[in-house]
């Protein structure tokens, strides 16, 4: 950064920190502790939509790398598109397996930045739920390399608790890197998992 960045008021962007994702596994049993949340086994990687032969050569790469795991029931990866026109590469795991869910997010996002793809990386997220059926995701902002928690409220409108998210980033200030920008707290509606 320049001296005329400096002056100007710019800030350099903050480099993406992939390794951030496995956080997840520890920061799950604090949630777990102190909220009563535990894994879904679903986790998925957004980016803005991509077409193209490039793409479809990542996606069967990643299809390939993923496919070696044997606790595997269903597909390794699968590419699903919401009514935002965004993708998702889904992942789904045994609630138990958070550990083998980080790392399908992990070679995901890896094999898309390593193709040229990493301007379009959006976000990624671990699915959460509690025994009174209310859901959470931990979402990680690539761009930022933090993690922000988003709650969405049951029901057709598109509302989400407040409260739970801000309870939540307290629980966890000390497990992930925690987005301080509420205005980066981007609702999520429609993630799969969700």
């Amino acid at each position: 950064m320049g001296l005329l960045d400096i002056l100007l008021g710019r800030t350099k962007p903050v480099a993406p920190d992939l390794d951030q994702l496995f956080a997840l596994p520890s920061a799950a049993v604090t949630l777990q502790a102190a909220a009563g949340f535990t894994p879904t086994g679903s986790g998925a990687v957004c980016f803005a939509t991509v077409e193209g032969a490039a793409f479809e050569q990542t996606h069967r790469e990643v299809q390939a790398l993923l496919d070696a795991d044997t606790d595997r029931t269903g597909p390794p990866v699968e590419l699903r598109r919401d009514d935002y026109g965004y993708s998702w590469l889904v992942s789904e795991r045994s609630p138990d397996q958070l550990v083998q869910l980080v790392n399908d997010l992990h070679a995901v996002n890896s094999a898309m930045e390593v193709n040229g793809f990493g301007p379009q990386l959006l976000c990624s997220l671990a699915a959460f739920t509690d025994d009174a059926g209310r859901k959470l995701a931990l979402v990680y902002l690539y761009k930022r390399g933090t993690f922000y928690p988003f709650a969405p409220l049951p029901g057709a409108a598109e509302r989400r608790d407040s409260a739970l998210e801000l309870q939540v980033k307290a629980t966890l200030a000390n497990d992930l890197r925690i987005e301080q920008d509420l205005s980066r707290w981007f609702p999520v509606w429609g993630a799969p998992g969700l």
